[in-house]
């Protein structure tokens, strides 16, 4: 995937291996990891493996004329049902509406140059921050299904 994605504020680039320590340091971070993934602590190999997966496209969340990551956005598998958008920010980033512009920036590409017919998104009953996000994408819930931390919303929006 070699697709830079821009938005008013943000530039999305594509993550590479040599961003392997930084995504490792974000993704075990207790805050951003809390809802992400379940509160597990992904290892080192977990985290190359995220990288190098070809079924998942994953970006660095930049601030227009900033050099360091605030965040992560990218579409994954999930389960047999289609790609559903993640995102992940540092805590300093949190409250400026990154989530929700980086986030509709992924699902504008999938639902355009990618060609796919949806994007699903799931959301832990507790993660309020990201419920509000997927409503301002325009998603829809169509299905709760248990998980580790307790109840989670299915959602989607098609092309």
């Amino acid at each position: 995937m070699s697709d830079v994605l821009t938005t008013s504020r943000l530039v999305l680039r594509p993550v590479t291996v040599i961003d392997h320590a930084w995504l490792l340091a974000h993704w075990t971070e207790q805050d951003v990891r809390r809802f992400l993934f379940d509160g597990e602590i992904l290892t080192p190999e977990e985290v190359g493996e995220t990288i190098e997966d070809p079924d998942t496209w994953l970006w660095l969340i930049v601030p227009q004329g900033g050099q360091e990551p605030v965040g992560t956005a990218g579409l994954r598998p999930l389960e047999e049902l289609g790609l559903e958008i993640y995102y992940s920010l540092a805590p300093v980033a949190w409250g400026k509406g990154y989530a929700t512009e980086a986030a509709r920036a992924v699902v504008e590409h999938a639902l355009g140059p990618l060609g796919l017919s949806e994007v699903l998104a799931e959301v832990d009953a507790g993660n309020t921050a990201s419920v509000a996000v997927v409503e301002r994408l325009g998603m829809t819930a169509f299905e709760s299904v248990p998980g580790l931390l307790g109840p989670m919303t299915r959602y989607r929006r098609t092309a």
